[in-house]
């Protein structure tokens, strides 16, 4: 939290920019760069997705989630690395494993995962959104096995497998020791208590979710602008606050229409709690490929379904001149925007705006 209330302030230090034309000058503080803030995350992705755009195929893309039911949901408050990490392994090997048998597709698939916690209302909701293009490579890796235009993989078989996975990785880290338990949790600790928790889930439908596929990869690219770095909460959600509570906008998914869209507010520290609630362990990795994707042979399994697909290589931009890579335009002119003050973390610049109105924050990171 201390790092998204200093971000874009005084407090990270930034630098004064002045036009060369008009003299216009601005401040620009410096970015948190944390992965939670909502205010940092556009360059990232921005940044992420340039880097993408060379792996699209031209074949349909579809989307694929997976989500936990709530029972094991809710111990994973306390074992966010762990479930976390099963979540995203089981969904994964359920995918490849389908996929790759004959009665289905019959071929190596590649696929994005990204993972998200939360629901519209910030409650935990752990879940991963999956990118996968419509086909693969066979066995022997010399054709492109495309799938149905319309349809992809049986959900019901996904949801089966992936539920025999799941439960198989969780009862294999509780008696690793791998997974601890606090409060009305506590007794989950007894092998006897665990078995029973998930003994009814073995009964139920596990939720995955298979929609159409996207109109082309242009829209795979902008459909991934949303998901990759999203956090909790963003700035455009938030309609009103003060110092007692915060409203900002909620979509209930189980309506369809106009009507699933309306307003919730809580009180601040209930909002802060929700959103804390889906911050992740240092050093996980909330977005991971695989199938063809996956380690390094990803370039070469790329350039064989695109030699497959009969789609010319993509050939890198050549390097820019740093000194001329995104420079600042002048808001009033449109003139070149030049450094001429830098100031460190705490401290105020000597230079001051040439407008009283508030400064220009800029995203420097």
């Amino acid at each position: 939290m201390s790092a998204i209330e200093s971000c874009r302030t005084a407090a990270l230090g930034g630098h004064v920019a002045r036009c060369e034309d008009c003299a216009h000058t601005i401040i620009a503080y410096n970015s948190c760069r944390n992965r939670h803030c909502p205010k940092c995350q556009g360059a990232a992705a921005r940044t992420w997705m340039e880097q993408r755009e060379a792996e699209l195929l031209p074949v349909p893309y579809f989307h694929v989630v997976f989500t936990l039911p709530a029972p094991i949901g809710d111990i994973a408050y306390t074992n966010k690395a762990v479930i976390y990490d099963l979540l995203l392994k089981a969904s994964a090997e359920t995918m490849l494993t389908i996929a790759a048998d004959p009665k289905h597709l019959g071929a190596r698939i590649a696929i994005t995962s990204v993972l998200h916690t939360w629901g519209s209302a910030m409650m935990h909701h752990p879940h991963v959104h999956m990118i996968v293009p419509g086909g693969g490579l066979s066995p022997d890796g010399e054709r492109w096995i495309a799938a149905s235009s319309n349809f992809f993989l049986p959900v019901l078989v996904l949801s089966k497998l992936f539920r025999r996975l799941m439960l198989q990785k969780l009862v294999a880290a509780h008696k690793a020791g791998k997974l601890t338990f606090f409060g009305d949790h506590a007794h989950l600790a007894e092998e006897e208590a665990f078995a029973g928790l998930l003994a009814p889930l073995k009964k139920t439908r596990w939720l995955v979710y298979s929609k159409r596929p996207f109109a082309g990869p242009k829209a795979v690219l902008a459909y991934l602008s949303r998901y990759t770095h999203r956090v909790a909460i963003s700035s455009r959600r938030l309609i009103a606050a003060d110092a007692n509570s915060v409203t900002f906008k909620v979509k209930d998914y189980r309506i369809e229409g106009p009507g699933r869209y309306t307003t919730m507010t809580l009180d601040v520290a209930e909002l802060i709690r929700r959103f804390l609630l889906h911050v992740l362990p240092k050093g996980f990795h909330r977005i991971r490929n695989y199938g063809l994707l996956a380690g390094t042979a990803k370039a070469e399994m790329v350039a064989k379904a695109r030699d497959l697909l009969a789609v010319p290589t993509t050939e890198p931009e050549a390097d820019q001149d740093v000194a001329t890579e995104h420079v600042a335009q002048c808001p009033c002119c449109g003139g070149r925007m030049a450094v001429i003050e830098t100031f460190a973390p705490g401290c105020q610049p000597q230079h001051r705006p040439t407008t009283a109105t508030a400064p220009i924050r800029i995203d420097t990171s």
